[in-house]
């Protein structure tokens, strides 16, 4: 669960103001909005080619936040996208902007029967928690056996960081090989971001002007500038080497 006060701000509070946002600039805006901090285009390719995404494949995206990542897929894939996701502002705004099945749930207990989708995927959620077995239980649980689990995580690349963010907790990349390990899935592929092409200009033009219109409206908000602050000091990690963001694709071995 998020219990971080900057997280509240970023994926409730501010998930609601992209939303209002992208109403007002336009529709074209809101995959790129949805998607910020989720992955590019180029990373959400590699990993739903990596986990073999098909048409009709019931795919569970946990921790959801507005919903942009799983409307890529239902874009691209032809997949029917289900979305948990803990804060309600989030949820609000994903049914808003794309009108897809979401439940409010913590990932760490769902509400679905054992094997009830073909696959699932968590962008950018596990590196948020301070105890990942139960949450990488969930996913093990809820997807069928063979089924693929996709996850993109921000590791830790050194022993200790100068500055931790509050509520993020970045494993190392062995911890999170043997997280996954430990709960039944087995990696099947992985690939840096570093590695995969950069985000086209007009998908960052299109995030960057929504992100301009919130500032605008609420750039003297504590709230907004709790998010923000935590943003800058993930990006001067990411941007120093010292944490990088990974691809995975799993199979969830049988129970």
């Amino acid at each position: 669960m998020i219990e971080a006060e900057p997280m509240i701000d970023e994926f409730d509070t501010v998930a609601s103001w992209t939303a209002s946002a992208v109403r007002e600039l336009g529709e074209d805006h809101a995959l790129p909005a949805a998607c910020r901090g989720s992955g590019s285009p180029a990373a959400l390719d590699w990993l739903g080619s990596a986990m073999g995404l098909g048409e009709g494949a019931r795919l569970l995206d946990s921790g959801a936040g507005v919903g942009g990542p799983s409307e890529y897929a239902a874009r691209s894939w032809q997949v029917r996208p289900l979305l948990a996701e803990p804060m309600e502002g989030a949820c609000r705004a994903s049914r808003s902007l794309f009108g897809r099945p979401v439940v409010v749930a913590d990932g760490a207990a769902l509400p679905f029967r054992d094997g009830s989708v073909e696959a699932a995927w968590s962008l950018g959620v596990l590196c948020t928690l301070a105890d990942k077995p139960p949450y990488l239980a969930e996913l093990r649980r809820v997807v069928v056996a063979g089924g693929a689990v996709g996850l993109l995580v921000y590791e830790r690349a050194v022993d200790s960081l100068p500055d931790q963010p509050e509520g993020n907790h970045f494993p190392s990349h062995q911890e999170l090989l043997d997280e996954l390990g430990a709960s039944g899935l087995e990696v099947v592929g992985q690939t840096l971001l570093t590695d995969l092409p950069g985000t086209p200009d007009d998908w960052q033009e299109a995030a960057d002007r929504v992100e301009d219109l919130i500032r605008e409206r609420h750039g003297d908000d504590e709230r907004w500038q709790r998010a923000q602050e935590q943003q800058d000091t993930i990006v001067r990690l990411i941007g120093e080497g010292l944490v990088v963001g990974r691809l995975v694709s799993c199979v969830a071995a049988p129970a």
